[in-house]
């Protein structure tokens, strides 16, 4: 069959212009009015101007507010270079597993078993360098690998077996937290581990934390896969309309297993850097993350490129959480539970806005 990829791209400059009077023929509509520039966007880059509607920067605008407030409201715990640099820190690492439960998205795949993924690769990586004295270089591959191995069986899982992501995730979430019992004895491992492994999560460079520039390397890979490359336009096209990419000749089963295993993969490496950031394979230290990773990448939907998953748009969601979470558990320490209600309203309020967006789309189209 020969593959027709007209329809896949972002813009109405990709399509071929239709003759008068008729219609154009869009093979991918959902993947064609997830971002629609409008009027308003046409006008900005007319004047070339950059387009910094409300629409597509609220969130960025919204976590300049709260820096303003929180750093007036706090001046000697919020408003300080110390705290600037951990929310950084503690960021990178969330944002590298949102940056994997974003693919998983993208392909039309709910990956679930993120948090435990990352979990079992924090206790795998302490238990190599502790238990079998194995090589931190060479823990550190093997970890990676079993992140790709994960992402490989959720992806036959659901793509040969043809089980709901879902169930498919939620099922190897509970099989990972057996494995990493078995493998950590259900305890945080503190010895044994390399100091040279331990410097590569605490180093810092011009006073910022390592793992930023961690993430800020991922994304970077990643904005250009999706953005610049054809496997981007792909995978946003089979993730919006399946049936359709399979009818103009794209793998899609493919195109999930890759996402999938990218999925895997980032998750184990957010589970060794966060080891690394420690200096000890903490257990169960991952499963916190699966609420904030989603919460970041549905809120990051309504950002940048509305109405889709995108890279941008994630890491400014990423740190607008970030910075809500921190000046509110500086304001009330004694409130563990903070940080779960803001998050969890985050990903309510963006799933909310993300559906109510797409009826709006819809019925303008």
């Amino acid at each position: 069959m020969t593959r027709d990829t007209r329809g896949i791209t972002d813009t109405a400059a990709d399509q071929e212009s239709p003759a008068a009077g008729e219609r154009p023929q869009v093979l991918f509509p959902h993947a064609q009015v997830v971002a629609p520039d409008g009027p308003a966007a046409t006008r900005w880059r007319r004047h070339g101007l950059i387009d910094l509607r409300a629409d597509r920067y609220s969130g960025l605008y919204l976590a300049v507010l709260l820096i303003v407030i929180f750093s007036l409201w706090l001046p000697d715990s919020f408003g300080t270079a110390t705290n600037a640099r951990a929310i950084l820190g503690g960021s990178a690492i969330t944002g590298i597993v949102t940056l994997g439960c974003m693919l998983g998205l993208i392909s039309g795949a709910f990956d679930i078993s993120i948090g435990a993924n990352m979990s079992f690769a924090i206790s795998l990586v302490g238990w190599l360098q502790s238990s079998l004295h194995m090589n931190a270089l060479l823990a550190v591959v093997v970890t990676l690998l079993s992140g790709a191995l994960v992402g490989t069986v959720n992806a036959f899982v659901i793509t040969r077996m043809r089980v709901e992501p879902v169930i498919a995730t939620l099922g190897m979430s509970s099989l990972l937290t057996a494995f990493a019992f078995w493998v950590a004895g259900g305890q945080t491992i503190v010895t044994g581990i390399s100091s040279t492994f331990i410097t590569f999560g605490t180093a810092q460079f011009f006073t910022i934390p390592v793992p930023v520039f961690y993430l800020a390397g991922v994304a970077l890979v990643l904005w250009y896969l999706l953005d610049h490359t054809p496997f981007g336009r792909y995978l946003y096209a089979a993730g919006a309309s399946p049936n359709a990419a399979r009818l103009a000749g794209l793998p899609v089963a493919r195109l999930q297993w890759i996402a999938l295993v990218m999925s895997g993969l980032l998750s184990s490496g957010a589970g060794i850097i966060l080891t690394m950031q420690l200096g000890a394979a903490a257990f169960g230290a991952g499963d916190s993350y699966m609420l904030p990773a989603f919460a970041g990448a549905f809120l990051g939907s309504t950002q940048i490129k509305p109405g889709r998953f995108n890279v941008g748009g994630t890491l400014v969601a990423l740190f607008l959480l970030a910075i809500g979470v921190k000046g509110l558990q500086l304001k009330y320490p004694a409130l563990p539970w903070i940080a779960d209600l803001f998050q969890g309203l985050a990903l309510i309020v963006a799933v909310a806005l993300g559906v109510i967006a797409g009826r709006r789309r819809a019925a303008q189209a």
